[in-house]
């Protein structure tokens, strides 16, 4: 994924309308939501995941959640914690979660920009780049456990060391 071409010369640009403008030239659906957040689908080789960004004032942080469905069977949560968890040990910037109840797993990496930094295209597109990258990268190993009944060690054998192609 390339970064966005244009340079923003506004020094108190949103960094949610940047993220809208990486939106736009990538052609991913997106919505805004509010003010401070938008949503966007983003398709991988996997799937499509929903990728959402938010802006917190209060804590100058760049919030990005990228999602997608699963729901394993309740004797399989233990195991997909577990290979989550050694899939987040490969993960520097940011980490997968399970939310049960909606039947979601979750990257999240949040963006300090404290003291009045601002974001560049170039971070935001690298979020976003990194957190569909992951989730492509370890997708396949989160299904094995979960629906295949394998090891999460075994599963996480079979992650990909790089994804490899364009979200």
């Amino acid at each position: 994924m390339g970064i966005v071409e244009r340079d923003f010369d506004c020094e108190e640009l949103h960094p949610i309308d940047i993220v809208e403008t990486l939106a736009e030239e990538r052609s991913w659906d997106f919505d805004r939501i509010a003010d401070d957040q938008i949503a966007m689908a983003i398709e991988g080789s996997w799937r499509t995941y929903s990728v959402t960004l938010a802006w917190s004032a209060r804590d100058e942080t760049l919030r990005l959640i990228c999602a997608f469905d699963m729901a394993p069977p309740a004797k399989r949560v233990a195991a997909l914690h577990k290979v989550m968890g050694l899939a987040n040990d490969r993960c520097w910037t940011g980490a997968f979660v399970l939310w049960r109840e909606q039947k979601l797993v979750g990257y999240r990496y949040g963006l300090n920009l404290a003291g009045g930094a601002q974001a560049s295209s170039a971070q935001i597109n690298d979020m976003v780049r990194a957190a569909v990258t992951a989730c492509e990268r370890f997708y396949p190993a989160f299904q094995m456990v979960a629906w295949g009944g394998e090891t999460p060690e075994k599963a996480l054998g079979i992650a990909m060391s790089e994804a490899y192609g364009r979200a």
